[in-house]
């Protein structure tokens, strides 16, 4: 009789917990939504956020708030997110940083991203500039490597302005077996300065944020990081060009909610900004902020940023980079 009963309530216990996730799942969205960005307003991130925002409240019949979190890395943006229910109404906006480079670079991380977020759908990648001075000696990679190995008292200057980028820099170091003299800035603008200046010998920039000054030839692009070279400069090889083929990097951004979120929930989430992300209004929006669209959602966007944290974590390794 005590088995039967306690079946009888395990039984009555699961229904009524598929019950109450099923009225959760048809019930949602039963509230606004809040988009957080881990960037200021008017920032290449924001604006996505609002795009994306837009579109899925109306998809849902909902209003999306974009709520601007900078900061810390990303960390004020991700902790926001955490403090809130897991039931999919709080959507994050990340980039690599908070995701697959702040594990490596910062000591004492607050959240795992691995275990406490959950990757929804990747939006958009960019791939990154090596830039000189206009009238630099420097033409290509080769010209690099070369004066690199014939100098090795005399490393050539070369700028970033975030962990990710130090990383990608010291990724080549080590692939090409060279040395340089890794000097990190604040931000990009001080780098363009300082190479127009000739203050440094190389910088790892954004495209986005070089392509005018490059186009006006004051900083000469060497190579980008890409799959394929830029459609805007097709004369600029990417490392595989010049010889480097397993040198590929992008900064990239993906939506996330919080881990714990209805299995439904999520899939409507993903299915809708899938949807967004791959119309002919999503490319065109994608295509016009000069980046490419990230291909990935749900599993295949939680095993890129597992590959993505794993080659980090050997660079930093290899490199001797300490979390700080």
């Amino acid at each position: 009789m005590l088995k039967r009963n306690l079946l009888i309530t395990a039984t009555l216990t699961a229904l009524s917990f598929n019950a109450s996730v099923f009225a959760q799942d048809k019930d949602f969205p039963s509230k606004p939504f809040r988009v957080f960005v881990p960037f200021t307003a008017g920032s290449g991130s924001d604006t996505s956020a609002r795009f994306y925002g837009e579109r899925l409240a109306k998809q849902f019949g909902q209003t999306a708030l974009v709520e601007n979190k900078p900061g810390a890395s990303g960390i004020i943006a991700v902790q926001a997110l955490l403090a809130l229910p897991a039931d999919g109404h709080a959507i994050l906006l990340a980039s690599n940083s908070p995701i697959s480079v702040n594990p490596v670079s910062i000591k004492n991380l607050p959240y795992n991203p691995m275990t406490d977020l959950t990757p929804l759908a990747g939006l958009s990648r960019n791939m990154n500039v090596w830039v000189v001075n206009g009238n630099s000696k420097l033409n290509s990679l080769k010209d690099v490597v070369e004066y690199a190995k014939n100098n090795p008292n005399k490393p050539l200057s070369l700028a970033n302005y975030s962990a990710g980028y130090r990383l990608a820099g010291e990724w080549f170091s080590s692939m090409a077996n060279v040395k340089f003299n890794h000097i990190s800035y604040k931000g990009g603008a001080q780098i363009y300065t300082d190479l127009m200046g000739d203050q440094l010998d190389i910088g790892i920039a954004d495209l986005g944020g070089a392509a005018s000054l490059i186009k006006a030839g004051k900083l000469k692009a060497i190579a980008v990081s890409g799959e394929k070279r830029h459609p805007d400069f097709p004369n600029v090889p990417n490392f595989i060009d010049s010889g480097f083929p397993d040198y590929v990097n992008y900064a990239w951004t993906s939506f996330y909610v919080k881990a714990g979120t209805p299995e439904a929930i999520k899939k409507k989430l993903i299915d809708a900004l899938v949807k967004i992300r791959d119309s002919k209004e999503g490319a065109d929006f994608t295509t016009s902020t000069g980046s490419d669209r990230m291909p990935f959602f749900g599993d295949s966007m939680q095993k890129f940023q597992q590959d993505e944290l794993e080659r980090f974590t050997r660079i930093a390794k290899m490199a001797g980079m300490q979390a700080e």
